[in-house]
């Protein structure tokens, strides 16, 4: 059970291993683009390449679905990102039950956006965890997790890649530990409630700049945030309000400015912009950044100087006041 782009390596692990995929099952295509037409999902597409039945039922909780589970009488279901809250139905529709492939070292956030919530916090390493799905948010037992050390300049977006292909292999991993249960491989392991943190699903909102943020909590929110909800800011012109993404930001250091940014630096309140002509520096709250990629409302993403050609942003302009 699951839906892309998380869960289509791991379908394709499943279907290479020595374990059997009776069926996939992920929510129905839906209308997409400009024209609205209905797209296959790449998750269903794949598992028609594979040969594998695709189940799309519009909610788990009804009879049909509970009718097809028993069907398909499965030993276990394995979910990854499918996007509903399982059912009794559903958790008790399989003898060794449900397990979730999660995108963190459970209980260290639990929740949808894991893997943004470990970048903007700073944790050096992350992984995922396969766990036995239970009523309450991601706090059953830990079959196995499996680590993985998280880039000093990683977005969210390539380390999502990396932890879903870890996922995939993770996820036979957990099967195979299960078939030898009998043996005592398949030790499923209580977690620590006291020491859970919870990455809530983001909205748009959470990509906001705050520039009175220390240079390394605002480095840290731009890769976090990149791709989806995008780091963003904002400022004032004549033709009124405009709004920003940070793609990519790097170190500056005060004595690299123009002495003219210098003196910025030392009088202006966090979120000035200290040069906007051939680089666009911003002031944090304890030391300028250089701005890298940005990609202003409406248009392509670009280089921090190509912006600065191309707008009206002047030095001195204080950001984010208008949000």
């Amino acid at each position: 059970m699951g839906s892309p782009p998380f869960a289509t390596p791991i379908l394709e692990a499943l279907h290479a291993s020595r374990h059997e995929v009776l069926a996939l099952v992920t929510p129905p295509d839906r209308p997409s683009g400009r024209g609205r037409s209905v797209v296959r999902s790449a998750i269903a597409t794949c598992a028609d390449e594979l040969g594998i039945e695709v189940v799309q039922p519009e909610t788990t909780r009804d009879e049909a679905f509970t009718a097809k589970l028993a069907e398909l009488a499965p030993d276990v279901i394995l979910v990854a990102s499918f996007g509903e809250i399982l059912r009794a139905n559903v958790l008790e529709g399989a003898p060794h039950g449900c397990l979730n492939v999660h995108g963190s070292l459970l209980p260290r956030w639990r929740g949808a956006a894991p893997v943004q919530k470990a970048i903007t916090e700073g944790d050096k390493v992350t992984g995922v965890s396969i766990q036995r799905i239970v009523a309450a948010l991601d706090e059953g037992d830990v079959l196995l997790s499996r680590e993985l050390r998280i880039g000093e300049r990683e977005t969210a977006g390539e380390l999502f890649d990396r932890l879903r292909e870890l996922g995939a292999i993770a996820a036979v991993d957990a099967l195979d530990l299960l078939e030898l249960g009998e043996s005592g491989d398949a030790q499923f392991t209580p977690q620590d409630h006291n020491s859970a943190t919870y990455a809530t699903k983001l909205k748009k909102l959470d990509g906001r700049i705050n520039w009175s943020a220390t240079r390394a909590e605002i480095d840290r929110l731009v890769r976090g945030m990149t791709p989806w909800p995008g780091a963003r800011t904002s400022y004032m012109e004549e033709k009124g309000h405009k709004e920003l993404v940070l793609l990519e930001v790097s170190t500056i250091e005060l004595d690299e400015l123009t002495p003219q940014a210098q003196m910025l630096a030392t009088r202006g309140a966090p979120g000035t912009v200290l040069e906007a002509d051939k680089r666009l520096v911003i002031m944090a709250a304890d030391n300028p950044l250089l701005v890298e990629q940005i990609k202003p409302a409406g248009k392509q993403a670009m280089q921090g100087a190509a912006f600065c050609r191309g707008s009206r942003l002047e030095a001195g302009t204080r950001l984010g006041g208008h949000q």
